[in-house]
């Protein structure tokens, strides 16, 4: 039986690593201040950001696993679990960890904008490899909001704290989408392997079992989360997977009725499981019907 570390508040891991209590929704760790450290499995109840300066670590995250190195932050939300069991080994870390609790949000806009923040759902083989500078950035707002936290509480402080999470938030982001466009190559390929898997879908009629390809199948057959597939590809080509699969099956439909096919013959072909399902799709996405699609054809 795996021994789990459940953080159900952000000091239930403050306390695993002998780091001082300073609030009972934040905290942030100094690796550098409170290593050696044992390692911990961790069952989150609590938004997490971690980031060491210089590891080697053989973390385990839901079925995966990741080579952690330098720069590299990962980001976690609750009900994810994460880290590397307790084996007894002690570890020197430098780096630093912001953790806050849901609560903390109430009644602030950011409750609701986190849901935006898609890299909380990311595998960690998808984290995200940040530059020296923006190391930097990162680690300087991780000093002020420990500089905050370090100052007596008074009816602003807690807005003060999720303004500086959200800038954290705001520039992980950024780095994000600098990481999507520096890794071009790569998000290129993986639109080609998206295609080929398309192409392979309906050639070997999964549609007449499955019906229409998900997001989420495609993401699962290309070995990543829906979240980081779905960014790349929007960054990739502007629009979203969904579209991407919708103009796909389209193209496919038309292919069918101009070589002769009636509309029902297209839409049972292709996996709908009504005919007025078919017809509406191809409506939203060209503009017409595809009675209407094919009377242009022959004129």
């Amino acid at each position: 039986m795996s021994k789990i570390l459940k953080v159900k508040n952000v000091n239930d891991y403050s306390r695993y690593v002998g780091q001082e209590e300073k609030h009972p929704l934040v905290c942030v760790i100094n690796y550098a201040e409170v290593s050696p450290i044992r390692h911990s499995l961790n069952d989150y109840s609590v938004y997490g950001i971690f980031f060491h300066d210089e590891a080697e670590i053989d973390l385990a995250y839901g079925c995966g696993k990741y080579d952690y190195k330098k720069g590299t932050v990962i980001c976690v939300a609750p009900g994810q679990i994460g880290g590397k069991e307790d084996d007894g080994e002690e570890v020197m870390l430098t780096g630093w960890a912001l953790l806050f609790h849901p609560d903390l949000l109430h009644g602030f806009p950011l409750e609701r904008r986190i849901r935006n923040y898609s890299f909380f759902d990311y595998r960690v083989n998808e984290a995200l490899h940040m530059t020296d500078e923006e190391h930097d950035i990162l680690a300087l707002l991780m000093c002020q909001i420990r500089e905050e936290l370090d100052k007596k509480p008074d009816e602003l402080q807690n807005a003060i704290l999720i303004g500086y999470i959200e800038l954290a938030l705001n520039f992980c982001q950024r780095f994000y989408n600098r990481q999507f466009v520096t890794r071009k190559i790569e998000n290129t390929d993986i639109l080609v392997r998206f295609d080929r898997l398309l192409r392979d879908y309906f050639e070997d009629k999964l549609q007449l079992t499955l019906g229409l390809p998900t997001v989420q199948y495609c993401a699962d057959k290309l070995c990543m989360s829906s979240n980081y597939f779905g960014d790349v590809i929007k960054r990739t080509t502007g629009d979203t997977a969904s579209s991407h699969i919708r103009r796909f099956v389209i193209q496919l439909a038309k292919n069918g009725l101009a070589a002769g096919e009636s509309v029902s013959q297209v839409s049972d072909r292709l996996g709908f499981e009504y005919s007025q399902h078919f017809s509406r799709m191809f409506k939203k996405q060209e503009g017409i019907t595809p009675s209407e699609y094919c009377q242009k054809l022959r004129t």
